[in-house]
């Protein structure tokens, strides 16, 4: 059962939900530590897409470090921000859509007091307090419809980026399901109680090229790995939980033969 909020209460769970997030994602110093860790991945005259751009703190740490970005939000408060934020800065392109395997339109469940978690994808909302305990309280209050297109439709339009940062809320798969092409560089979230996701976003992009991963986690900037893994090492430490993490990102490379070095 939906709970639903009367307008006020609406407003101000929304508002509060993304002050919270000003506060963590725009902390000092969080700017500097993003942009040493995208560092290696693009650097000035790259393109970059962002997807799930929430409140343009990496869009701003890419852009930071000479790229051109095409960030993608698809939740309309967020989109406000997003434009306040980083909307006028030169070699950004807001997009107010969300990604997926076809173009097209498709139910947004948003949570208003926590709007990081509001997803595309039905299934792991429903199941995901299930398995995870910090989303046992998440209410998924709000019902929007909104653009859907595809990481080959954006390719199309504004060309091969370097590297694409996916978080989307277990939709992540979803997502790769609709590029036919390798990219230099990607970045997908996992969370715990819904690794099968990532598992299968591994599994997509063996299917697109030779790529080596490493991991991070939660909102650290440290590598877990001195030396990046293959596809089917990374599939195992899925299988085996994820060391208990919580949740983090894991980054694929396309193999060149050099390793990226850990963070110190």
């Amino acid at each position: 059962m939906i709970r639903r909020l009367t307008p006020l209460r609406h407003r101000l769970s929304r508002s509060l939900g993304i002050a919270r997030s000003l506060v963590v994602y725009w902390r000092p110093g969080r700017q500097r530590g993003l942009r040493r860790l995208y560092a290696d991945f693009v650097g000035p005259g790259d393109l970059v897409f962002d997807i799930g751009a929430h409140l343009s703190d990496r869009t701003a740490a890419f852009r930071g470090l000479g790229a051109t970005v095409v960030a993608l939000e698809p939740q309309p408060a967020l989109f406000r921000w997003l434009q306040r934020l980083v909307g006028g800065r030169q070699g950004v392109v807001l997009l107010p859509c969300a990604a997926g395997r076809e173009t097209g339109e498709a139910e947004l469940a948003v949570s208003e007091a926590t709007p990081t978690v509001s997803t595309l994808a039905h299934h792991w909302r429903q199941s995901i307090g299930e398995h995870n305990p910090g989303f046992r309280d998440v209410r998924w209050e709000g019902r929007v419809r909104v653009p859907v297109t595809t990481l080959d439709a954006l390719i199309a339009e504004h060309g091969v980026p370097r590297f694409c940062k996916i978080d989307v809320e277990g939709f992540e798969a979803e997502v790769l399901a609709g590029l036919n092409r390798p990219l230099a560089g990607v970045s997908v979230e996992f969370v715990a109680g819904a690794l099968d996701v990532a598992d299968a976003c591994v599994a997509r992009l063996a299917e697109l090229g030779d790529y080596r991963y490493n991991a991070i986690a939660g909102e650290g900037r440290r590598f877990l790995w001195p030396q990046w893994r293959s596809p089917p090492a990374t599939r195992e430490w899925l299988s085996r939980g994820a060391n208990a993490l919580s949740s983090g990102d894991l980054y694929a490379r396309l193999d060149d033969g050099q390793d990226i070095a850990r963070r110190s």
